[in-house]
């Protein structure tokens, strides 16, 4: 019995729709993170920093900020505080204690979070999501409106220390503004020596990875990551327990949330591109006001993706269409990881060394070829097995043992 009870969710368990959200989620990531794999990490926030800004390329980065930049991080961070809820409330209705389970889940994300950003890529996100998720499992039983209101406040915080920031940047000495104004828009020397560096092998790239991961999980964690993804975790506990993502709303619930989410949140993004664009994407402005519009734009368009993904599950959920994206959602963390390691390779010295040389319409085409491998490769490796490799690991580390890797045959799927 208490095996049972301590085991991971199985295939048969798992909700197509939070499966089929998780792998748009996922691919989706991948449009904006492309831009830090691939060109100097400032030109991640600013376009005016590195690379051509005309034509093609010009609609390439107004397209993903619009639609991409912080929405599907937006919807990670809601699928996360969600999964809190789903795997402690799966063994407190039978009973059991969940804090042990969720701290060891926990435990090792971090661990896997950290070798992901100094040994790969120092804009790991699994870091930021476990150590928030070590506080956020403290409010998992309040009730929706709570969660709800706790989550909009947190949101909210994050946002007034930019406005904060933005104000007293008069009263900054020089050689402070002097210091954000160069990681804003760095030199041409700075954009070589990046550059080297990461066309350099794997020893060679750690001269920025380091200290890159470490200001990550320090001063963006503290400034922005444990407010945005602290904030949205809870608004995600919020509605799974409404049955938002998990397609049990009503159909005109759903169009009603697409319709708000898109008619709030593109104005605002646009409103935002147009301001920046007119101020220069000066450090002043941009770099903290100016991201308002998107920080608060992006919760409505995700909300809006997820109206539309549930609509799409509730039609027809075993859809062709749909298994391929819940195929990547089922093994999300392979799949990130996989993304990284793909990246790394192609603009990595360790590999082909393309870092600083293909604009943003080749960067698309580059994150096109990998969904195609995703997409492909991965509802044909839960044919044959449970759960993605990273995921296995992580379960088996979890749990304490290893985990059953091989999937059950039909004959067996049919008698469980």
């Amino acid at each position: 019995m208490s095996q049972l009870n301590n085991t991971p969710v199985q295939p048969k368990e798992r909700n197509i729709a939070l499966d089929f959200l998780r792998g748009f989620a996922l691919l989706g990531i991948l449009l904006l993170n492309i831009q830090s794999f691939s060109m100097p990490e400032a030109a991640y926030f600013n376009p005016t920093a590195y690379g051509d800004l005309t034509g093609l390329n010009r609609l390439v980065w107004i397209g993903s900020h619009i639609f991409a930049d912080s929405k599907f991080m937006t919807i990670f961070s809601i699928l996360y505080g969600a999964g809190i809820v789903l795997i402690t409330q799966k063994l407190e209705d039978k009973g059991r204690g969940s804090a042990g389970l969720h701290y060891r889940r926990t435990f090792w994300l971090l661990l896997i979070g950290l070798a992901h950003a100094y040994l790969l890529w120092f804009g790991d996100i699994l870091v930021a999501y476990a150590l928030i998720a070590a506080v956020a499992f403290f409010f998992r039983k309040l009730s929706p409106r709570w969660l709800l209101i706790l989550g909009t406040i947190t949101l909210g915080i994050g946002a007034l220390l930019q406005v904060a920031t933005a104000a007293s940047i008069p009263n900054w000495p020089p050689e402070m503004i002097a210091e954000f104004q160069a990681e804003w828009q760095p030199s041409a020397a700075e954009i070589a020596w990046e550059t080297d560096a990461y066309q350099g092998g794997w020893l060679e790239q750690m001269a920025h990875r380091v200290p890159a991961s470490i200001s990550m999980q320090t001063q963006a964690f503290l400034f922005w990551a444990f407010w945005r993804a602290g904030g949205l975790m809870l608004i995600g506990m919020a509605l799974f327990k409404l049955g938002v993502l998990t397609a049990k709303r009503s159909v005109p619930f759903y169009r009603n949330l697409l319709i708000a989410g898109f008619a709030l949140g593109v104005p605002l993004v646009l409103l935002g591109i147009s301001r920046n664009f007119a101020a220069g994407w000066a450090f002043e402005y941009s770099r903290f006001s100016g991201s308002l519009y998107n920080y608060v734009g992006s919760v409505g368009v995700s909300l809006g993706y997820i109206a539309a993904i549930m609509l799409i599950a509730k039609s027809n959920p075993g859809a062709r269409f749909i298994r391929p994206f819940a195929a990547v959602g089922r093994t999300a963390l392979s799949n990130y990881l996989f993304q990284t390691l793909a990246a790394t390779f192609i603009f990595y010295g360790h590999g082909l060394g393309l870092f600083g040389q293909v604009e943003r319409t080749g960067q698309l085409l580059i994150v096109f070829g990998i969904w195609a491998v995703q997409l492909i490769v991965s509802p044909i490796w839960l044919r044959y097995y449970r759960f993605g490799p990273a995921e296995w690991v992580w379960r088996s580390l979890t749990y304490g043992k290893l985990q059953p890797m091989q999937a059950q045959p039909p004959a067996e799927k049919a008698l469980a």
